[in-house]
This record gives structure tokens, C-alpha cells and sequence, in this order.
């Protein structure tokens, strides 16, 4: 009985690793803000339900979590669907054309490729071929996919509100897809969670079919 006790700690310590290495001081590394830094503090309220809060990370990424600061305010990502959706895998938002070709005016940003890992609530910026070539688009992973780590830019977990992730609904576009209702920064002092209206699709049905790369990507 005391050995499986062993095991089983040892086996939750090894699970928790993810999330505890993210706020470990390693010398000559920038520490990450606190998980209650307003200014660091991006909110999604999605039309799956609710409120997502994800902890930006400017001390891996300072560019790419600027860019989302600039953009949100901006409000840029109101109204946007989520384009790109795999069961197992990451829900991919952020472009006006909603198929996965589209950004923000802004230059393109480089890579900020980094030690987070692209585990379940991972969100990260999605890119075309071109290490380069992030802009807007973003994507949260579902479930783990460590294959994909320093080969994105990964600038954020999702704190709370994981569920209404989950309630994304999928497809590669989904028929109905889920929307970014409102973005904010919480230093913005936004106001409650209101949900938006239900709106039929906006996708072509001769769309629906698209075909797109199998990573996290901006075409």
C-alpha cells in the first residue's frame, strides 16, 4: 500500500510539472508576470457560453502579446469565429476572412519561439509556412501537443473558463462556428459577460470543405 502511494505522488508530481515549470525562477530568465497582473490578463467571452481568462506571458513573448494588447483594443477580434477547429487537438481564431488567409494591417511579427509548452490550454500564434509570419490569428490547444513546442510561439495559458473552450464547436470551417463575442484587457475594467444573439453561418456552403495544413497555421 505505501509503495502505490509512492507511485500514484510520483506520477501526480510528473502531471503537475507543465503548469509549475511555467513559474519556476531560473537565473539570467525574465520572471513571468503574476497570474493576477490585470495588464497581463486577456478575456475572450465566447458565444459557447462564457468567459475564457488567459494569462499572457511578456517576459517569453513581449511581441506577440503586445500585438493581442494593440489588436484587443483596437477591438479587432469582436465578432471573429473561431475558423479551425480539431477535436484532439486546438481551436484557431483571429482572422477577419474566416478561412484561415486573413490578419490585421499590422506587419507581420518574428518568432518568439520559447520553453512553454503546448499543453491542454496553451495558446500560442498561429503562422503560414514562414517561421515569420504570425500576425493576428491565435490558436488554445485542446489536449497536449508537444510535438509542436519552440516551433510556435506559444504566449499564453488559459486560466479559467477552459470549459467554454471545450465548447467550441469544430470543424475545418465548423458550419456555425463559435465567436469571440467581445475581447478584452482586464486592466480595461470590462464589463460582465453578456452573451451575443445567436446569428446564422456566414461561411459559404461551396467553403465548407476547405482544405488545411495539419498544423496550427495562417495560409
Amino acid at each position: 500500500m505505501r509503495l502505490f502511494a509512492v507511485v500514484f505522488a510520483l506520477f501526480a508530481s510528473l502531471f503537475a510539472l507543465p503548469a509549475a515549470a511555467q513559474l519556476i525562477d531560473v537565473p539570467g530568465r525574465a520572471a513571468p508576470p503574476a497570474t493576477t497582473d490585470k495588464e497581463n490578463l486577456w478575456l475572450l467571452d465566447l458565444s459557447s457560453g462564457g468567459r475564457v481568462t488567459i494569462w499572457l506571458r511578456p517576459d517569453v513573448a513581449p511581441k506577440a502579446v503586445e500585438r493581442v494588447k494593440t489588436l484587443t483594443r483596437q477591438k479587432f477580434y469582436d465578432g471573429l469565429p473561431f475558423h479551425r477547429v480539431i477535436e484532439g487537438f486546438m481551436a484557431q481564431g483571429g482572422d477577419p476572412k474566416g478561412d484561415g488567409t486573413g490578419g490585421s494591417e499590422l506587419p507581420d511579427l518574428e518568432k518568439e519561439f520559447n520553453y512553454l509548452p503546448h499543453v491542454r490550454g496553451a495558446v500560442a500564434a498561429a503562422r503560414a509556412q514562414d517561421e515569420n509570419s504570425a500576425n493576428s490569428q491565435f490558436y488554445i490547444m485542446l489536449a497536449p501537443r508537444l510535438a509542436l513546442d519552440k516551433k510556435y510561439t506559444v504566449f499564453g495559458r488559459v486560466l479559467d473558463g477552459m470549459q467554454y473552450v471545450d465548447a467550441i464547436q469544430r470543424g475545418e470551417p465548423p458550419a456555425n462556428p463559435t465567436r469571440v463575442v467581445h475581447a478584452y484587457i482586464a486592466a480595461d475594467n470590462p464589463p460582465p459577460y453578456q452573451p451575443a444573439p445567436a446569428a446564422a453561418s456566414t461561411v459559404p456552403a461551396e467553403d465548407q470543405n476547405l482544405t488545411l495544413p495539419s498544423g496550427p497555421a495562417k495560409r
